[in-house]
């Protein structure tokens, strides 16, 4: 009877045991499952808050429309750095896929790399006029000139504007840079146009002009765009004398204007009050003096002064003025202008006052056939680029070596005769007296500087006149 009892009681104990047991590990179990709740409420608030997040940086356009570009690009590269880390912490949020992880065994495999986001660009139209049988007149129709020409020019520049390829990326090739910089000039595009040509960047694609432009003037200008001396300085004396009746002519001279955006400083300075007055629109501009010889060729430029300044203003400032000035290099030889210049004892301008003289008459007709070599020649070169008659993007300190390239490349395309669609040649207008009526014609307020060219000037008219080189179109 005692034995039964105790085995009983020793059941009971062991049921209370088992049950106790039991009661311990579903209280464990119990309490795992609201620790995983908890956790996986709070991970969902994290999700929820990071969503929050990232909607409100990519739906927000008020904002975005406040910010400049550069805080625009870096919102851009914070939104996709977010969402990547996002995407990373769910992944690692994964039961399954942190199991994954964990039975690699390596610890270095569960770190992740972050992804660079690079924008798809296509340069299918570039790949295609750099094929060999891309048709040639497509070819200088986009680039203003032939593929030999091209090349020449690539082949001069490679030295300069080559590049090496990086670990990260491969370098641009030279033809493409200068592609770039040749269409860009030729049409006056905008840069997010080009962009799109070409398949780059736009900042990629304004670096690559203004690199480009640079190497141009500093590498090629001494070489294309020089004063001549000796047998050609001859030559050209006789082609001028064989034109004009004029002897020791060795250059016609013109000033234009190149068209720019109100710079934010010394605005009233690059104010053109003569095209704003033709066009009825405020205009701003810089100018580009330019010597050339009887081919249209550039010998001297000078670029860059605010377009307020008159010819004979400009004259002053350049380089050429100052070597005449100072060294007499142009000693015994003329220079042909318009009548917005000074006559100097090297600048040779036409009459100006009224009620002129048949000599005068004969003098001026002369002179004119000489000027209007200069003026066509700029009438091709804003022709052939374009980018000359637009308001340019390009900032007022890099605007000189832009358009120094622009007439470096002119004199390379008249070298080689390249010839020039007649659609693109423009007839200047505003830039110069020839369009404008005798009373209000524009001349320096000291227009006679030299007794010696006045007299030397009145018996050049006398000649051409009496000896019958002087045409009677004024009769």
């Amino acid at each position: 009877m005692i034995e039964a009892s105790r085995k009983r009681r020793k059941k009971d104990e062991d049921g209370s045991t088992q049950k106790k047991k039991k009661k311990k590990e579903l209280k464990g179990i119990f309490t795992s499952l609201l620790f995983l709740g908890a956790q996986e409420k709070r991970e969902e608030e994290e999700e929820e808050e990071e969503k929050e997040k990232l909607f409100s940086i990519e739906t927000n356009p008020k904002k975005k429309k406040k910010k400049k570009k550069k805080k625009k690009d870096n919102d851009m590269i914070e939104y996709y750095s977010n969402l990547d880390d996002y995407c990373s912490e769910v992944e690692e949020s994964d039961p399954s896929k942190r199991k994954k992880l964990a039975g690699t065994g390596d610890s270095t495999t569960a770190v992740h790399h972050r992804r660079l986001w690079v924008k798809d660009r296509s340069g299918a139209w570039w790949d295609e006029c750099n094929r060999p049988e891309f048709p040639e007149e497509e070819f200088r129709k986009a680039f203003r000139m032939g593929r030999v020409t091209f090349e020449a020019i690539c082949e001069e520049l490679n030295s300069v504007i080559a590049k090496e390829d990086t670990t990260l990326r491969n370098a641009i090739p030279v033809k493409q840079r200068v592609a770039v910089c040749l269409w860009r000039l030729a049409t006056g595009d905008p840069l997010r146009v080009v962009s799109k040509r070409f398949g780059l960047g736009i900042s990629t694609c304004h670096k690559l002009i203004l690199e480009v432009c640079t190497a141009i003037r500093t590498v090629l200008m001494p070489k294309y765009l020089q004063w001549p001396n000796g047998v050609a300085l001859r030559n050209i004396k006789d082609e001028f004398e064989s034109i004009s009746g004029i002897p020791n002519i060795v250059g016609s001279m013109f000033t234009s204007h190149v068209p720019i955006i109100a710079p934010k400083i010394s605005v009233s300075a690059y104010f053109n009050k003569r095209h704003t007055e033709k066009n009825h629109k405020t205009s701003y501009s810089i100018t580009v003096q330019g010597v050339v010889d009887h081919r249209g060729i550039f010998t001297d430029v000078c670029i860059g002064w605010p377009g307020s300044m008159g010819d004979d203003q400009v004259l002053e400032k350049s380089a050429l003025f100052q070597r005449a000035d100072s060294g007499g290099h142009l000693n015994g030889v003329w220079v042909v202008g318009g009548s917005g210049y000074p006559l100097l004892d090297w600048v040779l301008v036409p009459y100006t006052q009224q009620n002129l003289t048949w000599t005068q008459h004969a003098f001026n007709e002369k002179i004119g056939e000489v000027r209007k070599i200069a003026k066509d020649a700029f009438g091709r070169l804003k022709g052939r680029w374009c980018c000359l008659q637009k308001r340019t993007e390009v900032k007022l300190q890099d605007l000189p070596f832009v358009l120094g390239a622009c007439c470096v490349l002119h004199n390379i395309c008249e070298l080689r005769n390249e010839e020039m669609d007649p659609e693109l040649k423009i007839h200047l207008v505003n830039d110069e007296h020839d369009d404008v009526d005798d009373d209000d014609m524009v001349v320096p307020e000291v227009a006679m500087r030299s007794v010696s060219s006045m007299k030397a000037r009145d018996a050049i008219a006398h000649n051409l006149l009496h000896h019958g080189l002087a045409g009677t179109s004024f009769l």
